[in-house]
């Protein structure tokens, strides 16, 4: 069982940054496929970014060369630092860890202002 805890959304200007951290409990978040999902209203939820238990990284196109996906295995937590933040960026953001089952953190919402 994985515990997943978001924190670090906030309200932000176009161009701003934030970094969101994932910290988790109960089990080695490095054993686990981690990635970063958001949800604005009315839409899809969507993948962002992702780390593999090898340290392998996408991005979805509409975030490359401006957000970055990391993982610190001494603090068990998954990190994403978002830059030149758009306010189509503005969304729900969670956490999710995908290996023997399904985990989801209770999201933190980013809002990005025009």
């Amino acid at each position: 069982q994985v515990h997943l805890v978001e924190s670090g959304g906030g309200l932000v200007q176009a161009g701003g940054s934030l970094r969101l951290s994932c910290a988790a409990s109960g089990d080695t978040l490095s054993s686990y496929v981690t990635s970063w999902y958001r949800q604005a209203p009315g839409k899809q939820r969507e993948l962002v970014a992702l780390i593999s238990t090898g340290g392998r990284i996408k991005y979805v196109d509409s975030v490359k060369g401006r957000f970055t996906i990391s993982r610190v295995n001494a603090k068990n937590t998954v990190y994403l630092q978002m830059n030149s933040l758009k306010p189509e960026d503005t969304a729900e953001y969670y956490c999710n860890a995908f290996g023997n089952a399904n985990y989801w953190g209770q999201g933190t919402q980013v809002t990005v202002s025009s």
